[in-house]
């Protein structure tokens, strides 16, 4: 039985090697890391890149990688490849590997696809001024979590190279796996970003909804010399100038009054205060009357109102006045001269140009030129092929025998820390499912705070049902306000209470929807003292 397994092994890796030699002539450049980087990468000799590379083993395997060894640091390595690749022609394929061993709360780690020197930049000066075509890979920071893919694009026209940032990219798996990025770039301006072999991203070069800034510039542009005119009317709705304020209406009529039907309760302790001196409290030895004042007792709640319905002088209470109006406001009519929002009229963009395809620069370099906050971060198996199947075979067997290994292990350690395998994962896939509609274009309004939910969620397992609970509430009254407009069911009124409800919603927001902001502050600000019983 062994025997027919070596065997099986054997075939399988007989089949592994066949088939990459059948793709060799597609592999433009591949670096596993197996051998020392040390003569083959240029470390940046820049004043600013002092963090430490190392030739290292990924933990739990015996493959070697490239490692960021040290925290808060700035790191910049570069490889020069011995032929230029030519984006314009064909399918491209970059990939790459990367682990987060210690996770990452703050830094990159992204690949900078290089322009030939002629752009003007040498190996051993290599930083972030150094001119690149493609920027592709995790970053995350803050609000920041995404997979980046810039393209540095020529302008036809101004000569001026511009950074089109990838709109909507995905975002970081936030675990300690090995995970495997590909970037394919095809020659119908199509680009797909995959993680671990599923895409995740399709976008168009050349489509305005897909880079920011668009690579090809909108056709016509507002006039910036147009005007608005001045008899233009953009107020849909106007006060009623026919409307007349009634004679009932009282402007000046308080919004409280004092209720005349309360009665003090039985039982009130009118001659005892509601604080008294401390009766424990003594007087510090160390007290100077003329340096510190006169010394005063601290307060403490009278025990004798604590069973009484309050202490001290007793008020009736206020209420809400029923003759209360507010300021009289005309209601509103539909405006009869209104024109509409004004915009400027349209012209020809002077900038505008025609793209069949992006001018890609080719790729005479690639580096890591990164600053982070956390140490452990491992690149491994970098990848330029012109065969997606190139790159699919190396997915296979050098990225994924590597994940499977660790996820069992992080399996193994979830069941022994008491966690149940099935909670845990269906809290994965639930926080999977998360992420992916924090990326749908219409919730990118929302998207930091939805993000920012999902991290915390995975941070405090404990409470992630709660959270899980909010990210959901949510995304339903974002659903709801896109669906509705926020807008609730209309209610048949007279003109006079619509005026007399506007009139108090208008009155009110601004006088005691301010003041009891103000009260929440000092509330907020100063300890709460025991609240007085003399309204009850």
């Amino acid at each position: 039985m062994e025997g027919k397994r070596i065997s099986s092994q054997f075939i399988l890796l007989l089949i592994a090697c066949f088939t990459f030699q059948l793709c060799l002539s597609d592999e433009t450049f591949y670096e596993s890391f197996d051998e020392s980087f040390e003569g083959r990468w240029i470390v940046s000799e820049k004043d600013d890149y002092q963090g430490v590379w190392k030739h290292a083993k990924s933990e739990g395997h015996d493959d070697y990688g490239l490692l960021v060894s040290e925290k808060a640091k700035k790191y910049a390595i570069v490889k020069e490849l011995e032929k230029p690749v030519n984006l314009k022609d064909g399918t491209v394929v970059l990939q790459f590997e990367t682990r987060l061993q210690n996770g990452l709360e703050c830094g990159g780690a992204y690949l900078k696809y290089l322009r030939p020197q002629e752009a003007g930049w040498k190996s051993k000066e290599f930083n972030n001024e150094s001119p690149y075509s493609i920027m592709f890979g995790p970053d995350k920071c803050g609000s920041t979590n995404k997979v980046h893919f810039i393209l540095k694009h020529k302008n036809p026209k101004s000569g001026e190279y511009i950074e089109h940032h990838l709109k909507y990219p995905p975002t970081v798996p936030s675990d300690k796996l090995s995970h495997v990025y590909t970037a394919i770039l095809k020659p119908d301006n199509e680009l797909a970003i995959l993680i671990d072999g599923e895409e995740k991203k399709q976008a168009n070069f050349l489509t305005g909804a897909d880079f920011e800034p668009p690579l090809i510039p909108a056709k016509t542009i507002p006039d910036p010399d147009d005007k608005k005119p001045e008899d233009w009317d953009e107020r849909a709705k106007i006060p009623d100038p026919d409307a007349v304020k009634p004679d009932d209406w009282d402007e000046d009529a308080p919004m409280e009054i004092e209720d005349e039907e309360a009665v003090k309760p039985e039982g009130w302790l009118d001659d005892e205060p509601e604080e008294i001196d401390d009766p424990e409290a003594s007087k510090p030895e160390d007290w100077d009357d003329d340096e510190d004042g006169e010394w005063e007792a601290p307060k403490i709640d009278n025990p004798k109102c604590e069973s009484a319905p309050g202490c001290g002088e007793w008020k009736k209470p206020m209420k809400r006045n029923p003759a209360y109006k507010g300021k009289w406001h005309a209601p509103l009519i539909d405006n009869p001269n209104y024109k509409g929002i004004w915009k400027p009229q349209e012209i020809p963009n002077p900038d505008y140009f025609e793209l069949d395809k992006p001018d890609f620069e080719p790729i005479a370099a690639i580096g890591i030129e990164i600053w982070t906050m956390q140490d452990g971060i491992l690149f491994d198996n970098i990848l330029i092929a012109t065969n997606e199947k190139v790159a699919e075979t190396y997915r296979q067997t050098t990225w994924k025998p590597k994940f499977e290994v660790e996820k069992e292990k992080q399996k193994a350690e979830e069941a022994a820390a008491g966690t149940s395998d099935g909670l845990s994962g269906f809290q994965k896939n639930i926080f999977d499912l998360l992420y992916k509609i924090a990326d749908i274009p219409f919730l990118d309004a929302y998207k930091l705070k939805i993000i920012d939910l999902i991290e915390k969620g995975e941070k405090q397992p404990n409470v992630a049902i709660g959270i899980l609970v909010a990210i959901a509430l949510g995304i339903l009254t974002t659903f709801y306000w896109i669906l509705f407009g926020g807008k609730k069911p209309a209610a048949k009124v007279t003109a006079e209470t619509r005026t007399a409800g506007a009139a108090e919603t208008v009155n009110d927001q601004g006088s005691s929807g301010e003041k009891e902001e103000e009260n929440e502050n000092e509330d907020a600000a100063a300890p709460r003292r025991r609240a007085k019983r003399r309204e009850n």
